[in-house]
């Protein structure tokens, strides 16, 4: 049998909020209902809650130090109780947390009464365009559904489930091994309490089919990427006349050609010919289309002052992504790319030599620096 401390994957030294993050991570990692019902994946979590009953309880803990496996033997070694349902110790640990988010009991609620239906995620890539302007977007989901057949009931029509009789309804069993008392689902029922002895012919017994449905989601605008929406009750049905579980929907921006976003900010490089940027003037930049500020014109006129350079920028006030919570809206930051014309025909290169022949260091000041600064490293390294 495997040491208990390396079916945890902890230390012999470790401290018991060590060993509980371990377990939790372990418990989540290999729980069936993440593995739809894997045997290897079952397998692991009873060694998981195994280990984790022993090692949570300092006397257990510190015989099976002292003795090894036979000093917790008949307790929850070999031949001790099993926790062979998912909520034994694990309900323990993780609470109506853990329940809320895979469908599971709640505050105690018995395994045989109605339960609450799986909670779905769906991720959806969105445009920054309908980030930024808001958008409809229809989206397919699977879910499992009420069964129109039996109701939900699992039985065919005209009969209906029968009490379980190893737990006499109650879905739930209790061993006793020594001191201890365990409580668990029944082997029988899987908790349910009750047999379908005549199944439903379109569900096979289960109360619930699988189907895709068709939902229109309404992606506000200013939504960012990471956002998540909640569509309450469009999860999974419940078990037994239990609510439903919520849609959560996470949302994917995906990359623009002509901006970058920070966050209310929209960043944009557009270039700018050589000669406006010399003598100044006026270039159109891009915006996106919709709202009341974008005047619904998708081109924006960006002065250009005298002697630009690459790298400058010009900040378009209330022309970037509206906020989520407020009226605010970010800014359209325009970043100039100095272009160099290439192709030149022998006039416009004659222009430029003589252009060249009356420049002086004055009308170039970051050439001339930078060549005094070459200057200086040039001497330093022959002297």
């Amino acid at each position: 049998m495997r040491d208990y401390y390396e079916i945890l994957g902890v230390e012999r030294t470790c401290e018991a909020g060590a060993l509980k993050a371990s377990f939790r991570k372990l418990a989540m990692e290999h729980h069936p209902d993440r593995n739809d019902g894997c045997s290897e994946a079952e397998s692991r979590f009873k060694e998981i809650n195994e280990a984790y009953s022993v090692l949570s309880d300092p006397q257990k803990r510190a015989a099976y130090d002292r003795f090894g496996h036979a000093g917790v033997n008949g307790s929850a070694g070999q031949g001790g109780p099993q926790f062979n349902d998912v909520g034994d110790i694990f309900n323990d640990v993780f609470g109506d947390v853990f329940g809320d988010m895979f469908g599971g009991r709640r505050g105690g609620q018995q395994r045989s009464g109605p339960a609450r239906g799986q909670d779905l995620r769906y991720d959806l890539e969105i445009t920054l365009e309908q980030a930024y302007a808001g958008s409809e977007v229809e989206i397919t989901v699977p879910a499992a559904l009420t069964c129109e057949t039996c109701t939900g009931s699992g039985a065919k029509p005209g009969t209906s489930p029968s009490a379980c009789n190893a737990c006499g309804g109650a879905g739930r069993v209790r061993a006793t091994q020594g001191f201890f008392s365990i409580e668990r689902a029944c082997p029988r029922c899987g908790g349910s309490g009750r047999l379908v002895l005549d199944p439903c012919s379109d569900c096979h017994g289960m109360g619930q089919v699988r189907r895709e449905r068709t939902l229109s989601v309404r992606i506000p605008a200013g939504v960012d990427d990471g956002a998540r929406i909640r569509l309450s009750g469009e999860g999974d049905g419940g078990a037994r006349g239990g609510p439903r579980g919520d849609l959560y929907i996470f949302l994917s921006v995906s990359p623009h050609e002509l901006f970058e976003r920070d966050g209310l900010d929209l960043l944009c490089t557009v270039p700018v010919p050589m000669a406006v940027a010399a003598l100044g003037g006026e270039i159109e930049a891009p915006c996106l289309m919709g709202g009341e500020n974008c005047d619904g014109n998708c081109k924006l006129p960006v002065k250009v002052p005298e002697g630009a350079q690459t790298g400058r920028t010009v900040r378009l006030k209330g022309r970037g992504m509206p906020s989520l919570r407020s009226r605010d809206r970010g800014d359209l930051i325009v970043e100039l790319f100095v272009e160099t014309p290439a192709k030149l025909t022998a006039r416009q290169k004659e222009l430029l030599r003589e252009f060249a022949g009356l420049s002086t260091e004055a009308q170039h000041p970051k050439n001339a620096n930078f060549a005094g600064k070459a200057k200086t490293f040039w001497d330093s390294v022959k002297g």
